[in-house]
């Protein structure tokens, strides 16, 4: 059995910038589960381009208001919205205020990924 706290994941190696906020990995590959749950908080006033070539991710908002945009059609992201990238879709993130995702990968992240964000390109792993 896992089990493990924020508290106990804040500021490790678990605890990861990953371009415009912070991403806490409370599994990853290496605990053998086959998928990645994070509690990721987004800047409020940021955008990112942002791509999974790798990975499926879906995403559960539990604080903050923001919106993804995938295609040109934008969806508004506040407590109790899910999102799915089902097609490892490129989507622009934006956080209108600071956004707190419960999110879930498969297969797993290895826990050191991060985003590098320039303006043009998304950024993927």
């Amino acid at each position: 059995m896992i089990i493990r706290k924020l508290s106990e994941i804040t500021n490790t190696k678990r605890d990861v910038a990953w371009g415009n906020g912070q991403s806490r990995r409370f599994l990853v590959e290496r605990d053998g589960m086959g998928y990645s749950l994070t509690d990721t908080i987004i800047n409020a006033g940021s955008e990112s381009l942002l791509e999974y070539r790798n990975h499926m991710e879906a995403c559960y908002c539990i604080e903050g208001e923001g919106e993804v945009e995938v295609d040109g059609v934008v969806y508004p992201i506040q407590p109790g919205t899910m999102y799915a990238l089902d097609k490892h879709d490129k989507h622009y993130l934006r956080a209108k205020t600071t956004l707190r995702l419960i999110c879930v990968f498969t297969p797993s992240l290895k826990g050191t990924e991060y985003h590098n964000i320039i303006n043009s390109r998304s950024s993927y792993y």
